[in-house]
């Protein structure tokens, strides 16, 4: 897998992590079981969705708040004609990702969260390690 390849499979699975609630909650609200504002940041009701789609949405930002990194290592790797380096790792930021998204989607043990911050640990290391390579 090339580093462009991990990266746009990163961008796909963010993008089914939102669509996992928002094809719940487009429904409900269509259908008036939910007002139109039943979103948190349009809301000062708590929002009732089922704890699984409370996760995927938690989930989901996690990926917002790292893909910016990720793109910004791979595309400037290619820019920088340095693919080689990237190429190399990206795979295993998201797979590592994706570990990390699933235990998320799976519950809050302590165990589920423990994992969760060593793949996340996993991807921000390799991340770092790949940009300081191609700084090098």
């Amino acid at each position: 897998m090339t580093a462009i390849s991990a990266l746009m499979a990163f961008v796909i699975w963010t993008a089914v992590l939102a669509l996992s609630y928002a094809t719940y909650r487009v429904p409900m609200i269509l259908t008036g079981r939910h007002k139109a504002s039943h979103w948190e940041r349009n809301s000062s009701e708590p929002v009732d969705d089922p704890a699984v789609l409370q996760r995927a949405k938690a989930a989901h930002l996690n990926c917002v708040e790292n893909l910016p990194l990720f793109a910004a290592v791979v595309l400037g790797a290619v820019a920088l004609g340095e693919n080689t380096i990237v190429d190399a790792l990206a795979a295993y930021v998201l797979y590592a990702r994706l570990a990390q998204s699933i235990c998320h989607l799976v519950g809050t043990s302590f165990v589920l969260i423990a994992a969760r911050a060593t793949f996340f640990l996993i991807q921000i290391f390799l991340m770092l390690y790949m940009a300081i390579q191609l700084l090098g």
